[in-house]
């Protein structure tokens, strides 16, 4: 299944990735029970990373290769081991986008270097993701636009400068389908740090589209992004936080997609258009605001007054905006409670 970018933008319903990432566990069985929860969850695409511990980094187990910020949900291990857990062994690639494809969901990976993308290529993904932390690698960038197929980029910690070198080289290197995900590239992300403000700002900046790769707990970051123009939500995702993973914290389980999926669409359907005055949908409603009425029975020649006239609902009298200009008035004929003041009963 080929992604088409003309089903991707502000006319459209918020296109979904669940990023499965390490989720699987080195279990393929689970991985493909990751992309059926994904389904049906409604998400429509599903995306997986190709990389190997050796095209990550060194064997190392020392210096700056060993986490050790204690603050890190992977400390105390190394680069190379946390890679070896979260990998997701290339033989399995086929048999993922296969049953993807079957489900009629999207399937597609994020490189991580050249060897990454031939061999992607030789499994004709559909289009290509480019993590935050590879966002400034231009020779990454190149090779994968040079495949003429559409591009995502996380750009987690990039600056202006370092995102417009990005763009200049996808672009000039043959990508003409780019979406820009506004990410916050910490595991997990806090919401006062995530600045979805940015989209806008991007979309104006570069002309493309923009989402969000959402790395917060929850939905709501996500669905106010889609207030402010994202196009595209990717959420880490996961069938039971409970199960564990390198990513499983931060990630969203089958029921917490399939509510994002519905939130974000509503979202997009809220925003509609500049409008003021009743809608087809409120006319009927017009009725119940207030408007003026006799509130005391009243004979042919008695003056409308504070104690005979009031401001009530429904809304079938004159606008409550004319008391003034009516209190006073003589009626020319009696008048029962409960009747509709209007200017031709003076």
């Amino acid at each position: 299944m080929k992604i088409d970018c003309k089903f991707i933008g502000l006319g459209q319903i918020p296109f979904l990735i669940a990023e499965m990432s390490g989720n699987h566990n080195q279990s393929l069985e689970r991985a493909l029970e990751i992309v059926e929860a994904a389904a049906k969850t409604g998400a429509h695409a599903l995306k997986i990373q190709t990389y190997t511990p050796d095209t990550m980094t060194l064997d190392l187990d020392e210096r700056e290769f060993h986490i050790s910020d204690p603050k890190s949900l992977w400390s105390g291990t190394s680069l190379y081991k946390l890679y070896g857990q979260a990998f997701t062994p290339w033989e399995w690639h086929e048999a993922i986008f296969k049953r993807a494809k079957e489900l009629g969901i999207i399937a597609f990976s994020t490189p991580f270097d050249d060897t990454a993308v031939d061999f992607l290529e030789s499994l004709d993904v559909p289009c290509y993701k480019i993590a935050s932390f590879e966002n400034t690698d231009l020779p990454l960038i190149r090779k994968v636009a040079a495949t003429g197929k559409p591009m995502i980029i996380s750009t987690g910690m990039a600056s202006i400068a370092e995102l417009d070198d990005t763009v200049r080289a996808a672009r000039q290197a043959g990508c003409k389908d780019l979406i820009l995900l506004k990410c916050t590239s910490t595991y997990p992300a806090t919401a006062d740090n995530t600045n979805i403000l940015t989209i806008p700002h991007m979309r104006e900046l570069f002309g493309c589209e923009v989402g969000l790769s959402d790395h917060t707990m929850g939905v709501g970051v996500s669905v106010a992004s889609v207030a402010l123009g994202a196009t595209v939500i990717e959420k880490h995702f996961t069938l039971n936080r409970a199960d564990g993973g390198v990513d499983s914290y931060f990630s969203m389980e089958p029921a917490e997609m399939a509510q994002l999926v519905v939130e974000t669409e509503r979202a997009w359907q809220a925003l509609g258009q500049v409008s003021y005055g009743a809608t087809s949908a409120e006319e009927k409603s017009i009725v119940f605001r207030r408007s003026l009425y006799v509130v005391k029975d009243l004979q042919a020649g008695e003056k409308l007054t504070v104690e005979n006239v009031r401001a009530i609902r429904p809304g079938l009298g004159l606008p409550t905006k004319y008391i003034d200009q009516v209190l006073g008035k003589v009626v020319k004929h009696a008048v029962p409670r409960g009747t509709a003041v209007g200017w031709d009963m003076f």
